[in-house]
């Protein structure tokens, strides 16, 4: 499968290595990674004209039409830069702009292939969550009980002594993130389902190891995986 052609939807909730999966298949297959947050902003940014229809929807608190976002996935499907596949991330999230995805796919030549959901255990994510830490200086991470410094309280890389945490990093943030995650995935999942398109990985496996089963995932000759 590498370097073949394939579009996937990458799902997963926050905290289950949905970012570091996505850069990996960015940068080891040449895959495009689409972020409708991103797009939106970058539009708002440029001020052309769907983009200022950003900026004034936007300011007004409100939410950007599906016809728009759908409009800004269009170009970019038409920019001629999707690589080896594109990853829709956080577009579709409804059973009409599971539609509207379908339809933009099929009118260049392209579909569906894969919708990749990284499973967590919910337990032990608020433990990986709650724990996590960075250096207030150089950023590197760190984990209460999975990755602490060599020396307590030096940092590894710049020997800084200021450490920080993210104060939406608690247990009640994490369990109303789970709560809208599942209340955005619900209505798309069996969709795809239906289709024989949902392919689950373990998201609490090693990172190497969550990578190799995406990679078994989207070998779309092997209808086992």
């Amino acid at each position: 499968m590498k370097g073949s052609r394939v579009n996937i939807i990458l799902l997963g909730p926050p905290g289950a290595g949905k970012g570091t999966q996505a850069s990996r298949l960015v940068a080891e297959r040449g895959m495009v990674q689409l972020s409708t947050g991103d797009m939106l902003r970058a539009a708002k940014d440029a001020g052309t004209p769907v983009g200022l229809q950003v900026r004034d929807i936007m300011a007004r608190g409100e939410l950007v039409s599906d016809t728009i976002v759908s409009a800004l996935i269009g170009e970019r499907l038409d920019g001629g830069e999707t690589g080896t596949g594109v990853i829709f991330d956080g577009f579709p999230r409804t059973a009409p702009q599971a539609d509207a995805l379908d339809l933009l796919l099929g009118e260049r030549g392209q579909r569906l292939d894969r919708v990749i959901e990284l499973t967590v255990d919910e337990g032990a994510l608020t433990e990986r969550i709650v724990g996590r830490y960075t250096c207030a200086r150089c950023g590197e991470g760190y984990h209460d009980r999975f990755k602490q410094p060599v020396a307590v309280g030096v940092c590894d890389v710049c020997a800084s002594t200021e450490f920080k945490r993210r104060p939406d990093d608690t247990a009640e943030t994490i369990a109303t993130r789970m709560n809208l995650y599942r209340a955005e995935t619900a209505p798309i999942l069996p969709i795809y389902e239906a289709r024989g398109l949902v392919r689950r990985v373990d998201g609490m496996a090693d990172i190497g190891d969550v990578t190799a089963a995406i990679a078994a995932a989207l070998d779309l000759t092997d209808p086992i995986h």
